[in-house]
């Protein structure tokens, strides 16, 4: 399961929810028939929901409508879990693109091949979103843009960075 987004409250008393997504165009989402609901982005609970509607509201969030979700009470139920797709039920990346799930786990090394760690998750800072690269007890912060990401390589799981080991 790739974990799309979490879903911060209710919106309104018809049912609906806010959803904050971990990544760009959330409104693809809606092209998917089903969402998978669960507490554990790590987990293997996940349920499946029919999705009624779904449409941006405000800066970086989007609410949606479930057809299991009839009222502001049952919403309210949802808070904090997260939301999740199967692999195979998402749109295919387009190229220099990628699913924040795909990039945990990467190595990251420096032009001059020194490794930095390997990336342990992902932050949306507004601007751009932002690697955290972890090596033993040392966490470094790297935007995630092209002056300082030069390569991702998902097929030998490596990310090549302008970025120096004591920054």
């Amino acid at each position: 399961m790739i974990v799309l987004g979490r879903i911060v409250a209710p919106f309104g008393v018809g049912g609906w929810v806010r959803v904050h997504p971990f990544g760009d165009d959330p409104l693809s989402w809606k092209k998917m028939p089903q969402w998978w609901l669960g507490t554990d982005p790590d987990g293997t609970e996940w349920v499946p929901y029919t999705v009624k509607g779904c449409k941006e509201h405000g800066k970086g969030h989007v609410v949606a409508s479930f057809a299991e979700v009839p009222d502001r009470n049952v919403a309210e139920t949802l808070a904090g879990f997260y939301v999740a797709a199967p692999r195979e039920a998402m749109p295919e990346p387009d190229k220099d693109e990628y699913y924040w799930a795909d990039l945990v786990g990467l190595e990251v090394r420096n032009s001059v091949g020194v490794v930095l760690g390997k990336v342990t998750g992902l932050l949306s800072t507004g601007a751009h979103d932002v690697l955290q690269v972890r090596d033993g007890e040392t966490e470094r912060l790297i935007p995630f843009v092209a002056s300082y990401v030069t390569a991702v390589d998902t097929a030998t799981g490596s990310i090549s960075v302008e970025w120096e080991a004591d920054w």
